[in-house]
């Protein structure tokens, strides 16, 4: 078979799941994950799918790694179709699902390597150098032979990874490897991931946190509600937003009208409100900070305002801009 110019490919990807309600009259309900996906990703390319729970990340993935089937459209990764190939395909791929599920905690590190490494069907003497690379290359040696279940929660996913490149995968997929993990695990493990992109694999990463697509990925993409609403480097997203600004405060006991009234006031595109601690977080984007500060004393007169401030717009702002109400 041919060389493909693309590592992934997805032309109008589509999925769809049906299931029944109700007690006495069953219905019939469909959910659409996938709406028609269309996605290329080069060789090489350290890609990010950014989205809020339920927009269809984790069911890209498992399309792309044959876990799950299309509905319809057509999906190919090294030039191989993720139906009709799904035996060649496995050999030279990688997966990493986020969390701490996939491992046998009673056993070993080394162990756990050993068991995959069969199943992957990795022949003994490529397994017999390759482990304790993966082991040192990811700073598990030392610890190889401790029960799994006396590893700490980023010893766990360094773990999974070395699952993942035991077939020196030409494509490794990576589900939110990063959930859960303190912020120097989750740095040491972007380190990683970013070194093995230089070194040439392409890698399929999903993530909720803005801040770590911007800081890796060559490219990303962010799906809503199954479909792709932007595509292109962290930089010309954010150029999205260039010319608003970001007004930022905390307040205790925002009204429901009050919010209504901060939506209204001109050269305000969209305000998001987070709990933060004993208060209420609230992210203005707005065209024109300063004229908005102003306004912000009238439009909250009674509430007492902390930590009033105005910056520059990040990846951040554009993913709640193009996400809008769809993120909880």
């Amino acid at each position: 078979m041919a060389m493909s110019a693309q590592a992934i490919e997805a032309r109008a990807l589509r999925k769809t799941y049906d299931s029944t309600r109700g007690v006495f009259r069953r219905e019939k309900v469909t959910r659409v994950a996938l709406r028609g996906v269309d996605l290329a990703i080069e060789r090489g390319e350290l890609f990010g799918l950014l989205g809020p729970n339920g927009a269809g990340k984790t069911t890209m993935v498992k399309i792309f790694t044959t876990l799950l089937l299309p509905t319809s459209g057509a999906a190919t990764v090294l030039g191989l179709d993720v139906v009709k190939d799904e035996w060649a395909l496995r050999r030279r791929i990688g997966f990493v699902f986020g969390g701490e599920r996939g491992l046998y905690w009673r056993l070993s590190g080394l162990d756990n390597l050993r068991y995959f490494a069969d199943l992957y069907r990795v022949p003994p003497e490529v397994s017999r150098r390759r482990i304790p690379e993966l082991l040192e290359r990811l700073g598990l040696a030392g610890r190889e032979r401790d029960r799994v279940e006396l590893y700490s929660r980023g010893m766990k996913q360094r773990l999974h990874l070395a699952r993942g490149l035991l077939n020196d995968p030409e494509v490794l997929f990576l589900d939110e490897p990063t959930i859960g993990l303190d912020p120097v695990g989750a740095r040491e493990l972007r380190v990683i991931v970013r070194e093995l992109a230089d070194a040439g694999k392409t890698i399929f990463l999903t993530t909720h946190y803005m801040f770590e697509a911007d800081a890796i990925c060559d490219r990303i993409a962010v799906i809503k509600a199954g479909e792709i609403v932007a595509e292109g480097t962290p930089r010309s997203i954010k150029t999205l937003v260039e010319d608003q600004g970001v007004v930022e405060f905390e307040v205790v006991g925002l009204p429901r009208e009050r919010l209504d009234e901060l939506r209204g006031l001109p050269g305000v595109s969209s305000v998001a409100v987070a709990e933060h601690e004993l208060a209420q977080l609230v992210t203005v984007h707005c065209a024109r900070p300063s004229e908005v500060m102003t306004q912000l004393s009238a439009a909250l007169d009674g509430l007492k305002l902390e930590k009033l401030s105005s910056r520059e717009p990040t990846l951040e702002d554009a993913y709640v801009q193009l996400i809008g109400d769809a993120e909880t």
